[in-house]
C-alpha cells in the first residue's frame, strides 16, 4: 500500500474509533529497539564532553524567533497544582509543612513553611535531567552510572540548565485529532498521527522546538479518578515515534503523563521513549504537565505554537527538578 494511502486509512480508523479502543502498532522486537538506540544516537554530536544534548539546538536566533510569537500577551501555566494527598498514582505526595503561621508567627510577624517533594513518577510536574536514566549502565554521551553518586550526579545534572529554557513550543493535541475528550490508558500514539497533526495545523516541527503531547490524562483523572499507570496503563508515544522525534530534531519533549505508552509493547523495555530521548538523543523531558488550559487556549485562538519558558531549580547534581513551564501567546 502506498504510504499516503496507508496514513489516510489509519487516521480514518483512529478518528472513527472510540477512545476506549487503542490502535495496534507494528511490534518492535528487543533487537530492533537496540538498533534504534544506536541509529538515533546523538553521542559526540556536540563533543565528547557535552552535557546539554539537544538543548544545544536552542540557539540565540531560535530564542529571538520564539519571542516573536508573543502577540496577545496571554500566559498559560503548564504545571498541575501540587498533589498533597496520597493516591494510587501519587505514592509520595508533595509535603507542605507550616513552620510558622498566623497562630504562631515567627517573631510575631512572619509566616514560614517548608516544601518537600519526591517529584519523579506520575504525579508532579517536573523535568528530567539527562542523568535520570541508565541504559546498559550508560547515560547520554557515554557517561556511566558511576558518575551518579550518593551525593548527586557529577555529570548531566540539572544545574546545567540553570540559565533556563526559552524556545518555540508546539502542542500536539491527540484527543482533538481523534475527536475524543481524552485517550484511554494504554492507547499508543503513532508517528503517522504526529505527521497528520502537522498537516492539520500547518505547523511543521523544526529543529530546536519543544513538543508537548496531550493525551487528556488530567481530564480523564478528574472524571474517573486516579489510576496506576504502571499497572493499568498510560496513553503515550509508541516507540516507533522515536525516529520522528529525531528527524524533527526537537530540543525537548513534554507530555501530560510520562511520554511513553504503557505497556510499551516491547518485551523487557518498559519506557522506550525515555531511553531513546534521555539516553540516546540527549533530549530532556517534561513529565506530568497539565495541558488542559493550554488545549483550551490553543483551540480558542486556533494557535498551536507559542513561546515556551521554564526554569528548573539549580540543584547541583540533581536528576531533575519540579518546575512551572509557561506558554505565552
Amino acid at each position: 500500500m502506498h504510504r499516503t494511502t496507508a496514513i489516510a486509512v489509519l487516521l480514518a480508523t483512529v478518528i472513527s474509533t472510540s477512545s476506549t479502543q487503542a490502535q495496534t502498532p507494528e511490534k518492535i522486537t528487543p533487537q530492533e529497539f537496540e538498533q534504534m538506540v544506536k541509529e538515533l544516537s546523538n553521542w559526540g554530536r556536540w563533543g565528547k564532553d557535552d552535557q546539554l544534548g539537544t538543548l544545544n539546538l536552542i540557539t540565540p536566533e531560535k530564542r529571538k524567533q520564539a519571542l516573536e510569537l508573543v502577540t496577545e500577551g496571554i500566559a498559560v501555566s503548564l504545571a498541575h497544582n501540587v498533589e498533597k494527598e496520597e493516591t494510587i498514582d501519587n505514592p509520595r505526595p508533595f509535603e507542605h509543612t507550616m513552620i510558622a503561621s498566623g497562630e504562631n508567627p515567627f517573631n510575631g510577624q512572619w509566616a514560614m513553611d517548608n516544601f518537600s517533594v519526591a517529584y519523579h513518577g506520575y504525579a508532579h510536574t517536573h523535568m528530567d535531567s539527562l542523568c535520570h536514566l541508565f541504559y546498559k549502565d550508560k547515560m547520554y554521551n557515554g557517561f556511566t552510572k558511576d558518575d551518579v553518586r550518593p551525593n548527586g550526579a557529577d555529570k548531566l545534572g540539572i544545574e546545567n540548565i540553570k540559565q533556563g529554557i526559552m524556545s518555540r513550543g508546539i502542542l500536539i493535541d491527540i484527543p482533538v485529532l481523534r475527536g475524543v475528550r481524552f485517550l484511554e490508558p494504554g492507547s499508543p500514539i503513532l508517528p503517522e498521527e504526529l505527521e497528520a497533526w502537522e498537516k492539520r495545523t500547518g505547523i511543521q516541527v523544526e529543529s530546536g522546538d519543544i513538543v508537548f503531547i496531550r493525551t487528556g490524562r488530567w481530564a480523564r483523572r478528574k472524571l474517573t479518578g486516579p489510576w496506576d499507570p504502571l499497572t493499568d496503563g498510560a496513553a503515550g508515544l509508541h516507540a516507533s515515534c522515536g525516529r520522528w522525534l529525531k528527524d524533527r530534531d526537537i530540543a525537548m519533549l513534554g507530555s501530560d503523563a510520562a511520554s511513553d505508552v504503557i505497556p510499551s509493547g516491547i518485551d523487557g523495555v518498559s519506557h522506550p521513549i525515555h531511553i531513546l530521548t534521555l539516553h540516546a538523543m540527549g533530549v530532556h523531558i517534561f513529565d506530568n504537565c497539565d495541558l488542559e488550559a493550554l488545549s483550551k487556549t490553543a483551540q480558542e485562538l486556533n494557535r498551536w505554537e507559542f513561546l515556551l519558558t521554564a526554569s528548573p531549580l539549580a540543584v547541583t547534581g540533581g536528576t531533575g527538578s519540579p518546575l512551572n513551564p509557561i506558554a505565552t501567546y
